[in-house]
């Protein structure tokens, strides 16, 4: 063969090469997951998906977009803004679906709430009963519902409560501004161990009956009803990026310290094992991550609406889609022990 035709044959592979992969990348299906909030190891599983490529390996070209404190992520995702959501839990996904939001669970990260109340312990505060009459913190951006249920089940009239707005900050309940105030075990609590502040109390949702799943892989109704193969995907690989990340930590950490700014590793570090206490247990566990406990989601909601925190019952089987969680294959969500 002469130079000539083995420089045009090579160049001519070159050129099919190139359509070829240009082809591949244009079939990737292009979707964006909003956060409920900043970059933090509570998301590990939605970076590790996309730094081992399994969101690639599933066809889909996926955008990381994060929340933040003015950012409704609940609104975005039901209206198609973003394709899905690592949203609040159960109470959130109630509470949308009364308003009219076409927003529907497809998995449920924490198997129990990460949200807990704390306050000093010369408060006299010793139980959620002690709540009335004091001025307690929560955050209004969906966790406010579990202090709803829990007083629900406690059967405390919100009337007799002072429910303040929290900031995203521990200072006032440290300055003493709150008598009760709002943590997460993963973050908040974290924060005010890390600062000495240990003589507080906790009190915490199960301790009230209320077994609440918390961060929900969401998406729309017309995302399931037009590319239900899509869903699927995006579940099977977000489920596969926690595995990997509860499996690989101090690699996953490596990873969301490039995702965000301003990151301490050690409390990092901290948050993913917390994380794991929170998804990696009973059905989580057992299962695998992800799972979808229609039976707490149920009692949940029978609180809200005797206290009338719900107006009348959602319909949980269009709230909640259970459907690609049970296809999605246990080595693609089962953490190994």
């Amino acid at each position: 063969m002469s130079r000539h035709k083995y420089s045009a044959l090579t160049m001519g592979l070159t050129l099919a090469l190139g359509i070829f992969a240009t082809d591949l990348a244009s079939a990737a299906e292009a979707v964006s997951v909003r956060l409920k909030w900043l970059p933090q190891a509570q998301f590990a599983g939605v970076y590790m998906a996309q730094e081992k490529g399994f969101y690639k390996d599933a066809g889909l070209d996926v955008t990381i977009n994060p929340g933040g404190p003015n950012i409704a992520p609940e609104t975005l995702v039901a209206s198609g803004s973003d394709t899905f959501g690592i949203l609040g839990g159960t109470e959130v996904i109630l509470f949308s679906r009364e308003k009219g939001l076409p927003l529907v669970a497809v998995g449920m990260l924490q198997q129990i709430s990460p949200h807990a109340f704390v306050a000093y312990d010369d408060s006299g505060i010793e139980s959620v009963q002690d709540f009335k009459g004091k001025r307690v913190a929560t955050w209004f951006a969906g966790p406010q519902y579990t202090l709803f249920s829990m007083l629900a089940a406690e059967d405390v009239d919100q009337a007799d409560v002072d429910i303040v707005s929290q900031p995203f900050s521990m200072q006032p309940f440290i300055e003493k501004q709150f008598d009760v105030a709002m943590v997460t075990t993963y973050n908040e609590l974290n924060v005010l161990r890390e600062g000495g502040i240990n003589n507080i109390r906790l009190f915490y949702p199960g301790d009230s009956g209320v077994i609440s799943q918390q961060d929900a892989i969401a998406t729309s109704e017309q995302m399931i009803r037009d590319k239900p193969e899509v869903v699927q995907a995006f579940v099977e690989a977000t489920l596969k990026g926690w595995k990997y990340a509860f499996e690989n930590k101090e690699e996953t950490i490596d990873t969301v310290l490039k995702s965000g700014t301003g990151l301490e590793r050690r409390h990092q570090e901290l948050m993913l094992d917390e994380l794991e206490k929170l998804m990696v247990v009973r059905r989580g566990k057992d299962e695998g991550l992800g799972a979808i406990d229609l039976e707490s989601i149920s009692a949940v909601q029978d609180n809200l609406v005797a206290f009338e925190g719900l107006k009348a019952p959602v319909d949980l089987s269009a709230a909640f889609d259970t459907s690609f969680w049970e296809k999605t294959p246990a080595e693609s969500k089962k953490v190994a022990e």
